[in-house]
């Protein structure tokens, strides 16, 4: 018969296996995480796939319902189909450049109001008061949540797949602007995805439709033309998306908050 004090030893020795296992495990996901975020980071259009290390929203904190999945804070979207739209060229500049210019963006979360920079980026504000005009971004679905390191939800594609386009691209603006200190989108930033590539420096001026609104501070290189703000009360909407995580799990995926445009608006002020 095993005495207790070799029982106990015994116990003690297997509980230790468990916790190098485990450690094991824990320093095998670290590895995996810095690998991710040591490589290229890109808000692109073409694939729509970026690659972030799971965050602050990913975890057991999420709200979830009775059968463990997690809850949608959003309502059912209005009514109404996205219409197939393509363009040859980008539409001609007639924004006013000395004129102020709002978006307003009601989706089935809440309305998120946008304080567009004409004066800064005249291209952008140009092709979304066109855009808007006839009804583009009507319906469509936000298609991205990243809620890890980087920390933004994208919309604008009327695909939903991140391969969306108008037809036709825009330069990009105001990439020198003051507010992208030390490599960082700050929180409340609207700002547009491209196709560039800065391992190989290809893909300037690609800008569509697609953009993406930062809800938190966000380290991204100065390549994706910031154009307008987003106000409080949009802010505290996309909080509530945020909330909500991504389907992934990885931080990067669609956001389990269906968050359609209901319908968008563009005001000259």
């Amino acid at each position: 018969m095993v005495s207790q004090d070799r029982r106990r030893k015994q116990l003690a020795r297997e509980k230790l296996v468990r916790q190098q296992e485990r450690r094991e495990v824990a320093r095998r996901r670290a590895r995996r995480r810095n690998a991710v975020l040591a490589g290229a980071v890109a808000l692109v259009v073409a694939a729509g796939a970026v690659s972030y290390a799971a965050g602050a929203f990913d975890g057991d904190d999420k709200p979830k319902d009775e059968a463990g999945k997690p809850t949608d804070p959003c309502a059912k979207a209005a009514p109404g189909q996205v219409k197939p739209m393509s363009f040859k060229k980008e539409p001609a500049l007639t924004v006013d450049k000395k004129a102020a210019y709002t978006m307003d963006l009601a989706t089935t979360c809440g309305d998120i109001g946008l304080k567009l920079d004409a004066a800064k980026a005249p291209h952008t504000v140009n092709s979304f008061d066109f855009l808007v005009d006839k009804g583009y971004l009507d319906h469509t679905k936000c298609h991205r949540l990243t809620t890890g390191g980087i920390y933004v939800l994208q919309c604008g594609d009327p695909k939903g797949t991140g391969e969306g386009t108008p037809g036709y691209s825009i330069p990009d603006e105001n990439l020198k602007d003051k507010k992208l200190k030390g490599g960082v989108y700050p929180a409340g930033t609207v700002a547009m995805a491209n196709q560039y590539k800065a391992d190989t420096k290809q893909g300037r001026n690609t800008g569509g439709s697609q953009f993406f609104l930062v809800y938190q501070d966000s380290k991204l290189p100065p390549d994706y033309t910031p154009f307008g703000t987003i106000s409080e009360s949009g802010m505290k909407v996309l909080n509530k998306i945020a909330a909500a995580g991504e389907n992934s799990g990885r931080g990067d995926g669609a956001p389990n908050a269906t968050v359609v445009i209901n319908k968008a608006t563009v005001r000259k002020s």
